[in-house]
């Protein structure tokens, strides 16, 4: 009975350390993201973490279609959110980086009911 034990416990180890390492393995571990204001200091968004809670890459990538507005998530062609949020979207409530993350990802704390979603807890002084 105690090698039945055992072994179910290994390959639960074994299962859970190769699940571990396949989520970790998508983009950095972190991504510092830079207000570029005194007031408000950098944010560390944990990128690993979010992977492990099953979110899919399309949860927040996106590509630009040539109208200007949000087109599909296609592997390979992340970038920083401030190359196309630069205020020169047309819409208003994402034209900069800071707009669109406060609407997708304070959205989707609230929505989910879990994360940050106070100027204190993502600008951590």
């Amino acid at each position: 009975m105690a090698k039945k034990i055992v072994l179910c416990v290994a390959v639960l180890a074994m299962v859970c350390g190769f699940s571990a390492i396949s989520m970790a393995g998508e983009g950095p571990e972190t991504v510092t993201i830079d207000t570029a204001k005194k007031s408000k200091s950098t944010v560390t968004f944990q990128h690993w973490a979010h992977q492990g809670r099953g979110l899919e890459c399309a949860a927040c990538h996106h590509t630009k279609n040539a109208d200007g507005s949000q087109g599909p998530y296609a592997a390979g062609s992340e970038a920083a959110c401030k190359t196309c949020h630069d205020g020169s979207l047309g819409n208003a409530k994402v034209a900069t980086a800071k707009k669109a993350a406060h609407v997708n990802c304070k959205g989707c704390h609230k929505t989910g009911g879990k994360g940050p979603t106070k100027c204190g807890d993502c600008h951590v002084k």
